[in-house]
């Protein structure tokens, strides 16, 4: 891929990164974002369309969640092993076939096969994104992609602001099914721009079989054991199925201590205690963000007896102010501050909603919102960036493919934490539960950066002449 990437013309400066590349990069990296963020505001409605209860309709959301964080590493390692166009251009493929079907499906669960199948299809975005930034470093001799990997968290970072008011607008012009057909142009647009600009593939010579190079049997153990975890985080009673949890991971790390091409190197990441240490801080950040996110907004309106136009207002400075910290700290190349700013900034969140009540005045709220903001915007660019740094550069995709699934295992434990704390409703004690497991969670974020001295090492390569 390396060589691949050398050879591509350049109508500038040969020695900078080939700005041709963002907008499919960036386009390909919001298909996520996009589909988690619209079906917020079209659950109600589906429901009553189809006649579907909560608990069918939360499947939309689910399914989503269990394709993306078992398809992320899957398709990232893929991407390692051919490149980012096949696979950029199949997943957009695929979205836009998602996108059709759900928009003509005629009952609840072809609607979830639509979102498992929109699930997959953006898999590909993000992990082709991060190869094609770590084939540009190494085509121009530049280890400083800090700027374009601040784009691609600003960008994801946006649609989660305006995706829940873009899905409202859809709705009020062509019902809940507009939130699903949206995806049909926008897949057209990245098979367009992935087409024309990403760099073809190479043929690769190998002395193995396809199936040797992409190890089906670790995929499988590897899904096996990631779906049955996450259905015992999203369904608590469903605790039997830790056995398959305990027994496929034995099957898993054991095959792939003896695998000629393992799918998971677990010698390599056993080894990578770095890049261990940023995969655990992925999972506490989303725990901490989701928390907030589910809970946080339902006590606005339930426990706070806000209007869902005034939950979404106070939640508008979360965002805001986290676009801007990404942005204004995004190219500073020094990393362990960012997260221990950002871990501080969860702990002091975590304290300011132990102190919120039914009365709680306005201005204290928003100064919740606004002090959420801070590590919003810190600490997934700071993760981010420490993945690509730690990372083995033959296996960037896959290393940010797993980032990604461990991001979306600690988005779904604290859906299944929310759901405890508002059993009863989203009531201020429950809350207050929120706030304390978002407080043990930016605990230990803070102790394990505090401890973990490589981050101190990750500053890239000074810049090539």
């Amino acid at each position: 891929m390396t060589a691949l990437l050398a050879r591509l013309r350049h109508p500038a400066d040969s020695g900078a990164f080939d700005r041709r590349l963002i907008a499919p990069m960036v386009l390909g990296s919001i298909l996520n974002p996009v589909n988690s963020s619209l079906i917020a505001v079209a659950l109600v409605p589906i429901g009553i369309a189809l006649g579907a209860p909560a608990s069918e309709t939360a499947w939309l959301v689910s399914g989503l969640y269990l394709a993306t964080a078992v398809g992320q590493p899957v398709t990232g390692r893929l991407v390692d092993l051919y490149g980012p166009r096949p696979l950029y251009l199949v997943g957009t493929a695929l979205v836009g076939l998602g996108g059709l079907l759900g928009a003509l499906a005629p009952d609840i669960w072809t609607l979830v096969g639509a979102r498992v199948l929109l699930g997959l299809g953006t898999c590909a975005g993000y992990p082709a994104a991060m190869s094609l930034v770590r084939g540009e470093a190494a085509r121009t001799g530049r280890d400083s992609p800090e700027g374009i990997l601040t784009l691609l968290s600003v960008s994801t970072q946006t649609i989660a602001v305006i995706g829940p008011t873009l899905g409202g607008l859809l709705i009020g012009l062509g019902g809940w099914r507009a939130t699903f057909t949206i995806n049909v142009p926008l897949a057209v647009a990245c098979l367009v721009v992935g087409w024309r600009r990403l760099p073809r593939g190479i043929r690769r010579e190998r002395s193995t079989s396809l199936a040797a190079a992409i190890d089906p049997a670790g995929i499988a153990l590897f899904t096996l054991t990631l779906l049955a975890l996450l259905l015992v985080l999203m369904h608590l009673s469903w605790w039997p199925l830790l056995a398959v949890v305990a027994a496929a991971g034995a099957a898993l790390v054991a095959w792939e201590l003896r695998a000629p091409a393992p799918f998971l190197d677990l010698r390599v990441l056993g080894g990578n205690r770095p890049l261990l240490l940023t995969f655990l801080r992925a999972f506490l950040t989303a725990t901490v963000v989701y928390c907030l996110l589910y809970g946080f907004t339902q006590w606005l309106e339930e426990g706070r007896g806000l209007s869902a136009s005034g939950a979404g207002l106070i939640l508008l400075p979360i965002f805001v102010t986290g676009i801007g910290v990404a942005a204004l700290t995004g190219r500073r190349r020094e990393l362990r501050g960012k997260l221990l700013v950002g871990s501080a900034s969860q702990v002091v969140l975590a304290g300011l909603m132990l102190l919120l009540g039914p009365t709680s005045p306005i201005w204290l709220i928003v100064v919740v919102a606004v002090v959420a903001g801070v590590p919003q915007g810190l600490n997934t660019l700071a993760v981010q960036n420490a993945v690509y740094r730690q990372s083995d550069p033959s296996r960037v995709a896959s290393s940010a493919g797993l980032m990604r699934t461990f991001f979306y295992l600690g988005a779904i434990a604290a859906s299944a934490t929310g759901g405890l704390a508002f059993a009863h409703g989203a009531t201020t004690p429950g809350l207050h539960v929120l706030a304390l497991v978002m407080l043990a969670a930016a605990a230990l974020f803070l102790v394990i950066t505090l401890a973990d001295r490589s981050l101190g090492r990750l500053a890239p390569r000074e810049d090539s002449p």
